[in-house]
């Protein structure tokens, strides 16, 4: 099958070649998935699980990615709940080769059914991001009904589906980004906008919970617009400080079969639609992951036609 891998760390995405490699194998409780869509996240190449193993040996040449979807082709020993030929999407474990590939084997309860109405390619696009803020906001944020929430990066890949979560279960949201993405922020629920480049971010006062996705020094000073008892998320980096009288939470993101369930169920009612920016196949995916201008939202790569 072709596959991209890679064999460097210090090279990044220049290092990134398409190759042959042997399809893989199910194992216990695996399905093997036939990949039509695969996600990618830049940050992937600073992860030491793209480059080692649990006991921290060298598993090079690794194949990265972990969001997918795709159709079942075999079942390892033991599987259930799946089937060949059935659409699936999920995220794939990080320490495992990955999703940019025309095959993956993968664990089954890493992945949920793709309704036939939503595309590969938005199932692709929803996995890391999807679960992301679904756990930011619910399992560990604990966002009920009224609070306020303050999402950085509101227009991201993240951001954009944590302001439409939030929005709909009843917050009153207020999103930062730079200045081109206002509209894009209001138009996915935000009730105001922070421009980072030109506002005073204090000036928005105390919130329940902040969701960063941006980090340094951003979020540093969001330590203080915390009110008691509330929570800065952190998922870029560890916060380096706390509230004074909150939580500072940083946090992996998990496979949840039932709560991809629950993010495209929205995705299908139109409740919740992501920003997909590029879609390049397999065979150019090298040369579209080394572009040097800012993407806007998620980067899939079409894996079969």
């Amino acid at each position: 099958m072709k596959a991209i891998v890679v064999t460097d760390q210090a090279a990044g995405t220049a290092g990134m070649k398409l190759v042959e490699r042997p399809e893989p194998q199910a194992a216990i409780n695996d399905v093997v998935v036939r990949v039509h869509a695969s996600g990618w996240v830049p940050t992937e190449l600073e992860w030491p699980s793209t480059w080692t193993d649990r006991l921290f040996h060298d598993r090079t040449p690794s194949i990265p990615g972990h969001e997918l979807s795709g159709v079942v082709t075999a079942l390892g020993y033991g599987t259930r709940g799946l089937w060949v030929g059935q659409r699936v999407f999920g995220l794939t474990d990080w320490y495992r080769d990955g999703t940019l590939a025309e095959y993956v084997a993968v664990e089954a309860r890493n992945l949920a059914p793709l309704p036939r109405d939503v595309d590969f390619t938005v199932g692709a696009s929803l996995p890391i991001s999807g679960l992301t803020a679904w756990q930011g906001l619910f399992d560990h944020g604990r966002l009920q009904a009224g609070q306020s929430v303050l999402v950085h990066g509101a227009a991201g890949a993240v951001g954009s589906i944590v302001t439409q979560l939030a929005r709909e279960a009843g917050a009153y949201v207020i999103g930062t980004g730079r200045a081109a993405d206002r509209q894009t922020v209001l138009d996915f629920g935000a009730k105001e906008f922070v421009d980072l480049g030109n506002d005073v971010l204090e000036d928005v006062g105390g919130v329940d919970l902040v969701f960063d996705a941006i980090g340094g020094d951003i979020g540093k000073r969001s330590v203080g617009l915390v009110r008691a008892g509330g929570t800065l998320l952190a998922i870029v980096a560890p916060p380096e400080a706390r509230p004074a009288d909150g939580l500072a939470v940083d946090f992996v993101v998990e496979a949840d079969g039932a709560q991809l369930g629950e993010i495209v169920q929205r995705v299908r009612d139109g409740r919740l639609r992501t920003i997909i920016d590029n879609i390049p196949t397999l065979d150019h995916a090298v040369a579209a992951f080394n572009r040097t201008e800012r993407r806007k939202g998620k980067m899939i790569i079409r894996v079969r036609p």
